[in-house]
């Protein structure tokens, strides 16, 4: 078989003798497989390999297998890590499957077109792949060749939608209290095995979170229940209402997995894990308070295998990007981000640092907490315990030769000074504020201490935003607004030329809310000569919003109106987060 291998690499794909003699030997250096040997050494793509050895052995080959709805009893059968380390998966189906159409009788089924057939990565690993048609019994099904990112979506799909739903694991371990009694007098509960109900219970609210696309779990105790919430798309969502008595042992499982102090309840406290959920991992920020009925937690959830976004990802209109793009190739300055907690500035300012990260350029940041690691840029993590603040880091930075500088959040009068001076100094600086526009930013900054010369001499722009919710393309309908909403919409009744407005329905795709997926609505106030001029003589925020919207700038409602009129939202979404 190797030679037939090697014979093909070399005739069609145009992989030299010499080479392929390096890989044998590094195959049995490493005792690995060839065919992992040539994709690591990057000597043919997965493509190519499959397409040898489908000519090798006869076997079709469907790069991307789609598949709704297949059946996974044989996970009770076998174990994850063993299909995951040989990377062949099972599939049973009565649906149709693009390239594959070989149909098998099952004894017991009443429909004889079921599709049946296992799909593998490496044709050689003979041995497991004799031990998985055993086990299952399947002697008649058909073998394909598949990518491996095929293969490990399928196992993850089917181990996902074969574990107990959260309520079921509720209703299990109310038939015995015993079990879990046992569990709340356990010092550690990590002693336990994870076959242990609460564990369970605790693995599932958390994989369930995360492939709901969560963003935070609320654990609220109440005087004869608690509730467990998730927050989607800015929205709280209940997840379950367990029993009382479970309260105590579940939330003593996450502190000791926070590695926090499950001893003390009358503090609160601050811990963090970080867990893989599939080829996902996901880093948790768990914060406790103690109220009247017990502990209150919430778990903030950050998956780290996201990829950043981009620019053009994040909501802007062409005209919005242009400015974006102009500022952030300042030389110095500073641009201020600002919004309520969750409005997505750090995404924002991700989003520009990867836009201007080059080699010619020294970008530093200092952040609370380093959400997501940037290839080719320093990060420093605040650390109070060891009086690593903004401030202190701050002047750190500046010795160490930057370029641009990210600040978290300019929380005090110190870092926002250290900020003004280093943009005095040559500097790009980025930086936050939670207010709720940008003309009441430059009144945050006069009431931290900052004196408004420097303001007007430094700022250069204050981006506010806000996060709203997309309409679901799958269920979102067309209607007639009223002439109310058609006024705030600043669509004349009688006009001819009518966009179409749409509403939120609700469907099974999307938790029946309407929405799936969330973009940014911008305010961009560019610090111009009439705005300089009028921060030196007042810092009334109304004033400065007044003569910057005079100037032309766009508010946070005109943007998410003009969202509503390309159909991307709702009138409701743009009144629910800018509160016009």
């Amino acid at each position: 078989m190797l030679k037939q291998l090697s014979q093909i690499l070399q005739k069609d794909y145009g992989v030299s003798e010499e080479v392929l003699l390096e890989a044998e030997q590094a195959r049995i250096d490493m005792n690995a497989a060839l065919a992992d040997v040539l994709l690591k050494k990057q000597l043919v793509t997965e493509q190519q390999l499959l397409e040898a050895y489908g000519r090798i052995y006869g076997y079709p080959l469907i790069p991307r297998i789609t598949v709704d709805d297949f059946d996974t009893a044989f996970t009770r059968q076998i174990t994850i890590q063993f299909l995951k380390k040989y990377l062949m998966v099972p599939i049973q189906t009565l649906q149709p499957i693009p390239g594959f159409d070989h149909k098998v009788a099952v004894p017991g089924e009443n429909d004889d077109t079921m599709r049946r057939l296992i799909a593998i990565h490496d044709p050689t690993a003979v041995q497991p792949l004799d031990d998985l048609i055993r086990i299952l019994g399947w002697d008649d099904a058909a073998l394909v060749l598949s990518t491996r990112e095929a293969i490990l979506s399928l196992i993850n799909t089917a181990y996902d939608s074969s574990r107990d739903t959260a309520q079921q694991l509720v209703e299990d371990m109310s038939e015995n209290i015993d079990i879990i009694s046992e569990i709340e007098e356990t010092a550690d509960l990590l002693d336990d095995t994870s076959d242990a109900p609460i564990i369970k219970l605790v693995n599932h609210i958390i994989s369930q979170s995360v492939k709901s696309g969560a963003s935070d779990i609320h654990i609220e105790p109440y005087q004869h229940n608690f509730k467990i919430r998730y927050r989607i798309d800015g929205i709280l969502y209940d997840l379950l209402i367990p029993p009382k008595w479970m309260q105590a042992p579940l939330i003593s499982r996450i502190k000791v997995m926070a590695k926090m102090n499950i001893a003390e309840k009358r503090l609160p406290q601050d811990g963090r894990f970080e867990v893989k959920i599939g080829d996902q991992d996901v880093d948790l920020r768990v914060s406790t308070i103690p109220i009247t009925h017990g502990e209150r937690l919430v778990l903030r959830l950050l998956n780290k295998s996201s990829s950043l976004l981009k620019m053009s990802d994040l909501g802007l209109n062409p005209d919005q990007r242009k400015v974006i793009e102009r500022l952030i190739h300042s030389s110095h300055g500073i641009i201020l981000v600002t919004g309520p907690t969750g409005s997505g500035k750090t995404t924002t300012l991700y989003a520009i640092l990867s836009k201007i990260n080059s080699p010619d350029i020294n970008i530093i940041t200092i952040e609370d907490p380093v959400e997501y690691q940037l290839k080719g840029i320093g990060q420093i993590q605040v650390n109070p315990k060891i009086e690593l603040t903004f401030a202190r880091g701050l002047r750190s930075i500046v010795r160490q030769d930057p370029d641009v500088i990210l600040i978290g959040e300019m929380r005090d009068q110190e870092t926002a000074e250290i900020g003004v001076q280093s943009a005095l100094t040559g500097h790009l600086v980025f930086s936050t504020l939670h207010t709720n526009d940008s003309a009441t930013a430059i009144t945050r900054l006069i009431d931290i201490g900052v004196e408004p010369f420097l303001i007007s001499s430094t700022v250069i722009a204050v981006i506010a935003q806000r996060l709203i919710r997309v309409l679901c393309e799958d269920c979102k309908e067309a209607y007639l607004p009223d002439e109310d909403t058609l006024t705030r919409l600043g669509i004349l009744p009688d006009c001819a030329e009518m966009p179409a407005i749409y509403r939120a329905k609700g469907c099974n795709r999307c938790l029946n809310s309407g929405y799936r997926g969330r973009l940014g609505i911008y305010e961009i106030m560019l610090l111009n000569d009439s705005l300089q001029n009028m921060i030196m003589k007042t810092h009334d925020s109304h004033q400065i919003k007044s003569e910057a919207i005079r100037q032309g700038m766009t508010t946070l409602y005109q943007d998410g109106i003009n969202k509503v009129l390309c159909g991307t939202t709702t009138v409701e979404e743009v009144l629910r987060v800018t509160q016009n």
